[in-house]
């Protein structure tokens, strides 16, 4: 497998994960919305991509890997399921990989952030954040 395969995925996975978190199967129907995390987003678009260039029986092997990943999105073989879908459909389709190329964040990194504790917030870049109770920002 080509190593712009696997890079093209392990971009989309976080992506890909919280669209299916959120949406399930409905995220190859769900439409964009002004309320939708970016992140659902992204990987709804992607899902949607990869969907539209699947066959019948391709598309109902992608709905049920999805299926499945919504159903136990802690389970890392449903989610690596899923990723061994849009692996397939990316070795038989370079325009598919060309626009996934185009669709995702430029960076080969990807980026984690991690929130924990009550009112605690995270982000990947901030300006200024202000958290807790009585708290003003002095000019």
């Amino acid at each position: 497998m080509s190593a712009e395969i696997v890079q093209l995925v392990e971009q989309a996975g976080p992506y890909l994960t919280t669209a299916v978190s959120a949406y399930g199967v409905a995220v190859f129907t769900r439409a964009e919305t002004a309320a939708a995390d970016a992140t659902a987003d992204l990987g709804r678009r992607v899902l949607q991509a990869v969907w539209r260039r699947r066959d019948e029986r391709g598309r109902a092997e992608l709905e049920a890997a999805v299926q499945d990943a919504a159903e136990a999105p802690q389970d890392e073989d449903a989610v690596a399921a899923l990723r061994q879908q849009i692996k397939r459909v990316l070795r038989e389709d370079a325009e598919l990989r060309a626009e996934l190329a185009r669709m995702l964040p430029a960076s080969g990194e990807a980026v984690h952030v991690t929130a924990s504790g009550e009112r605690s917030i995270a982000a990947k870049s901030i300006g200024t954040a202000v958290t807790g109770d009585h708290t003003t920002i002095q000019p």
